[in-house]
């Protein structure tokens, strides 16, 4: 633990010495910090210590990197800063799904200790900003298609598995992937899903004409109207295009 002026850090992973190195690099800037080396140590931590920024690694013990995440998210929004480090996964599929969950950042194992850095100070900037009240970018739309995929790269699947769930091949999922990415206009694509999850889904429905896609809804349950109760029902949808 140490005391700084230049922003509250807490880091969770369960290597104690990648802990060390990650202390010793916010120590460095100033940095205020504590430890965890587990998901439930991890929130009740953020509860009394209230970071500006979690460093998190995805594959912890007990409850999952993502699930911390998720449950960050939730409790203090976009204040809080999440970068997810991780060593397993790596893929692009991957880092998508961490941002879609609501990470800031996403950086593999082994990391440049400058570029961490970097990263670091401009996530602990942009909150130091935040106070000011920006205005969030606009979005480019997404095709329904691009949405299905955005939708069931946020539940976790991969893309084997998205695949077979819209009866198309593994490549061109990679292909809407690759066209989701650069649509999604913000200073980071988390900020970019939580603009579209706060669009209104008629008027997706209206500007588009395609069915809103909600999250949580497999194909067999989309064709029968029925959701996944343990997942969020908000609609992924993006702003329409302006005329």
């Amino acid at each position: 633990m140490s005391a700084g002026s230049g922003g509250r850090v807490l880091v969770v992973d369960d290597d104690a010495g990648i802990r060390a190195v990650l202390l010793a690099l916010l120590e460095r800037i100033g940095c205020e910090t504590r430890e965890a080396s587990s998901g439930t140590e991890a929130l009740e931590i953020a509860e009394s210590f209230r970071p500006a920024l979690v460093i998190l690694d995805v594959s912890i013990p007990g409850i999952t990197g993502y699930e911390v995440c998720h449950q960050l998210r939730e409790r203090f929004g976009p204040s809080l800063a999440v970068i997810f480090l991780s060593g397993a996964r790596i893929e692009a599929l991957d880092r998508v799904a961490g941002l879609l969950i609501g990470a800031d950042d996403y950086v593999v194992k082994p990391f440049d200790p400058d570029e961490l850095v970097g990263r670091i100070r401009a996530q602990l900037r942009k909150r130091e900003r935040r106070g000011s009240g920006p205005v969030e970018p606009a979005a480019s739309p997404l095709t329904a298609r691009e949405r299905e995929v955005l939708d069931l790269l946020a539940q976790g699947l991969d893309q084997n598995q998205i695949a077979k769930e819209l009866v198309i091949s593994p490549k061109t999922v990679a292909t809407h992937i690759q066209h989701v990415l650069p649509k999604l206009g913000a200073h980071s694509r988390a900020q970019a899903v939580a603009i579209a999850r706060r669009t209104p889904a008629r008027e997706d429905v209206e500007a588009h004409g395609a069915p809103v896609v909600r999250a949580g809804s497999t194909r067999s349950q989309r064709r029968h109207g029925m959701h996944r109760a343990s997942v969020p029902s908000a609609p992924v949808v993006l702003p329409p295009p302006a005329h």
